[in-house]
């Protein structure tokens, strides 16, 4: 109980000092400097992106088989378009992203490679962060991995049928 008093009276007496703080205007006479005035935001960029696709699906394959596959896009706006991320949801997903500008008007591609060892449905996104106007973009794959069948090491012989007949 003394603790819950006491921190009820440690957060109200902080309180009370950062609400008794004076502000202070820049003409008010205290020799504030006025700041220069600079926009808050940065001009939004020109720079667009559109994927040829947003789902790639790669429906019933084998555990082991090629798990890449390729998103196409193209630089749909003004300005020079810049991939400043590509991040897979979990490590067996990983993107590789263009790193040099995309000029307007043209295309460029985004490797997705799976780690198809591992058996089960997949559900996967990468997330796409650019200057593109349009924002963060995330594309994702889906489908589903069986598991390879087993191979013998060794074939087995047939059990044998008993001794064999001796002729007369």
């Amino acid at each position: 109980m003394k603790k819950l008093v006491f921190t009820l009276g440690m957060f109200a007496s902080l309180s009370t000092l950062t609400f008794a703080q004076e502000t202070h205007k820049a003409d008010d006479g205290h020799g504030h400097v006025t700041p220069v005035t600079t926009p808050s935001l940065a001009p939004a960029s020109t720079a667009d992106i559109k994927l040829d696709k947003m789902v790639h699906d790669y429906g019933n394959i084998m555990q082991g088989d090629n798990g890449e596959c390729t998103f196409k896009f193209k630089n749909t706006g003004k300005e020079p378009l810049i991939i400043t991320m590509c991040q897979g949801s979990c490590g067996c997903t990983v993107p590789q992203c263009p790193k040099d500008p995309i000029l307007p008007g043209k295309s460029g591609e985004i490797k997705v490679k799976y780690d198809s060892n591992r058996v089960g449905p997949i559900s996967k996104s990468v997330t796409i962060q650019s200057n593109a106007k349009s924002g963060t973009q995330t594309i994702q794959i889906k489908g589903n991995i069986s598991a390879k069948p087993v191979e013998e090491a060794f074939p087995q012989n047939k059990p044998s049928q008993g001794a064999p007949l001796e002729k007369k």
